[in-house]
């Protein structure tokens, strides 16, 4: 199947994300990510389903999918809501000066220019709101425009009838139309305005891949000639120069020189990272002193900056299960306050003595004071803020679900070797049995250990590197338990960690054992580092009442000493992948558990948990188990992401009691006339203000303490 990423223009409310999203489950995309907020849909296209046919209908609804190159469409005149409202203000400024208290301009009074002045609006507003509202309501899921558009629909007609028929001021409420449809596109523009203040992190990481680059090509002479290109033109194997205080254009190895490189952007962390040859870099990074030469390893997605930014996009337009319920009152919402509109309409009229033409007001403030976007922007907004806080900060969420789950976890599980551990490991004895020298011992051991991913394993294939290297006829690695091999000539060999596969009489507490057709050769061991952050990291999480496990299949010695270094509550050593994946399922069954890994062994561990962290150095399969990445290599951001989960929950649920009780308090103030003789006009304004609200506080998530 293909993967569809799509930009699109026009989606302005969940509503409208909520009809791209039923239209492409009714063609058969099982699980479409539809983000109103990014103007992006991403699916999987089935074989079967033709992609031309999707764009014609998304089309149909009223939206506009941009071309394969991700290029906006042409810019029309008025084609977005600040022109669209400072138009609409020309003409409404007249209408509005007529109603203030104490000025009376003969001219303004005339109902015919009043009509001249509202018409203007009224065309823009239904070009823009009626177009919508149509389009909605033929497919059957009616957004907010629907509410502007009747509203001023019902003031405009009801006006335009007492004109043309001659029946007086009384019937000429053109002021109403203008100033609702001209504070609704205010309000959209300052949402708008707000709610792209909550992608600010992701558009920074969006600027660093933008940048120039410094090319190195040779001329006929073999001279270096360099000149700047732009970082998109860039291809593997291109040469490039960086100098102190540029950006890094793409993914790169060092060739030449040294430098100290702040990789801020990518992994929150400030302090530089001294780089030399051989080296990776990360685009998007920035050179802070020094000057190098490098070859360019990945351009375009395939760059770590480009995952960051797909993984980020593809977690904002999953749905949380707080989301949920928002949704189906969304679904629903429109079509209930039109009928409350009509009962208030029937109700004024028939209760009250103000006759049709105000019962017509509350009605219309009834229409637009409501504000299905506050319910459907509550979670959206906070997601986005809470998912840039965290790339900003070195922490990746793959799915918003983890954002609200993380409220929820009561213990963190840890793996030991290269998790609480540096896995910087080096040779630290070596005890070689008669009858084998050292040299055959060594290139044993490094023949075997070049095929494993393991950190101790990597850490003897760098140490014993040795051009002399056994060729195998089969070779396999044992998960957690070690490497099996068998030579040309028919010998078996075996590297591994659990002296009990060996001889039972061998003394315990060595980390690799080596045995040839079943005899043992020697063992040896490796020293492994604790993390600096990691003591200071437990210590954090027990503060905030999480209990702590060590799960390692490590020998007791080491697990213990490692363990209560460091005021880990619980102990688990020795144990293989299924025993790990055995103890999650119990622990996750028990309690919400989250479990940070690093390796191979780790991965099946990972999937099982509630929550499973990995660090950015872990293994490729160890990555796609998790759901969340922290990007710092280390642990240090761990406590972060618990936290940064936690307080977006809690903005969450700040924003939906406050778009539920925005609603229930104010269609009733509305309906009752509460709002007085401008009540549409208050409610026009009062509905924009709501969602502006929810932004900022979702905002406040940028300098919420998070540990």
């Amino acid at each position: 199947m293909e993967n569809v990423q799509w930009k699109v223009d026009g989606m302005s409310c969940t509503n409208c994300a909520l009809s791209i999203h039923k239209y492409l489950q009714k063609e058969g995309i099982s699980e479409p990510k539809v983000s109103f907020m990014e103007g992006e849909i991403q699916f999987e296209l089935p074989e079967n389903i033709n992609k031309e046919n999707l764009i014609k209908g998304i089309s149909g609804l009223g939206y506009k999918v941009r071309g394969e190159d991700g290029a906006a469409p042409k810019k029309k005149w008025l084609d977005n809501n600040q022109e669209r409202a400072f138009f609409c203000l020309i003409f409404t400024l007249p209408l509005m000066v007529h109603m203030l208290p104490g000025v009376h301009i003969h001219l303004l009074m005339n109902p015919y220019v009043q009509l001249a002045l509202t018409t203007p609006v009224f065309i823009v507003g239904m070009n823009y709101f009626g177009k919508s509202a149509w389009n909605s309501l033929t497919k059957g899921i009616p957004n907010m425009n629907v509410l502007v558009a009747m509203g001023a629909i019902a003031s405009f007609g009801y006006s335009l009838y007492g004109t043309l028929a001659a029946l007086g001021p009384a019937f000429a409420y053109y002021e109403t139309t203008a100033t609702i449809l001209t504070l609704v596109f205010f309000g959209n523009y300052l949402e708008d305005a707000s709610v792209a203040s909550t992608q600010r992190a992701l558009k920074d990481l969006v600027k660093a891949q933008k940048v120039m680059a410094n090319m190195i090509v040779f001329d006929d002479q073999h001279k270096e000639v360099i000149f700047n290109v732009e970082s998109e033109t860039l291809k593997v194997g291109d040469l490039i120069l960086i100098n102190s205080g540029e950006t890094i254009p793409m993914d790169s190895k060092i060739l030449w020189g040294e430098a100290n490189v702040n990789e801020s952007i990518v992994t929150g962390e400030s302090v530089p990272v001294h780089k030399k040859t051989t080296d990776l870099l990360l685009g998007g990074s920035t050179v802070e002193n020094g000057t190098l030469k490098a070859y360019v390893t990945a351009v375009g997605d395939d760059t770590v900056l480009s995952n960051i930014l797909k993984m980020v996009r593809a977690a904002q337009g999953e749905k949380p299960p707080v989301q949920i319920l928002a949704d189906k009152i969304s679904a629903v919402f429109v079509p209930v306050v039109l009928g409350i509109a009509v009962l208030t309409v029937l109700g004024n009229l028939i209760i009250t003595d103000i006759g049709f033409g105000q019962s017509l007001l509350r009605g219309i403030a009834v229409l637009v004071i409501a504000c299905p976007c506050a319910m459907g922007l509550a979670t959206p907004a906070a997601i986005a803020v809470g998912l840039g806080r965290g790339a900003r900060n070195g922490v990746l969420f793959k799915n918003a679900k983890s954002l609200e789950t993380f409220k929820n976890i009561k213990q963190v599980v840890f793996d030991k070797t290269g998790t609480l551990t540096t896995g910087l490991f080096e040779i630290a004895g070596t005890n070689v049995l008669e009858g084998t020298t050292l040299e055959e011992f060594i290139v044993i051991a490094y023949s075997l250990e070049k095929y494993s991913n393991h950190p101790i394993a990597k850490c003897i294939s760098t140490e014993w590197k040795s051009k002399e290297e056994i060729k195998w006829a089969t070779i396999e690695e044992v998960k957690g338990i070690g490497i099996k091999a068998t030579d040309k000539q028919g010998n078996n060999y075996w590297a591994g960690s659990f002296k009990s596969l060996v001889d039972k009489n061998v003394e315990d507490g060595h980390n690799v054992y080596i045995q040839k057709n079943d005899k043992l050769l020697g063992w040896l061991d490796v020293a492994d580092q604790i993390r600096p952050e990691a003591k200071e990291v437990i210590e954090t999480l027990h503060k905030k009442g999480i209990h702590t496990i060590l799960l390692s299949g490590d020998r007791k010695e080491k697990c213990e000493q490692v363990g209560k270094l460091l005021g880990i509550q619980e102990i688990l050593y020795e144990q293989s992948p299924a025993d790990k994946l055995n103890k999650l399922d119990a622990l996750t069954k028990a309690n919400p558990t989250a479990m940070v890994g690093d390796g191979i062994n780790d991965a099946p561990a990972l999937a099982k948990a509630t929550i499973g962290i990995s660090l950015s150095n872990a293994s490729h399969i160890a990555i796609q188990s998790a759901q969340v990445i922290l990007m710092n290599q280390g642990l240090k951001n761990l406590p972060m992401a618990l936290g940064l989960g936690s307080r977006t929950y809690e903005t969450i649920k700040e924003n939906l009691i406050w778009a539920f009780s925005y609603n229930i308090v104010a269609i009733p103030v509305a309906a009752f006339g509460l709002l007085g003789t401008w009540g549409p006009t208050y409610g026009a304004l009062i509905m924009g203000l709501s969602d502006i609200v929810l932004a900022l506080n979702s905002l406040r998530l940028f300098k919420k303490k998070l540990v």
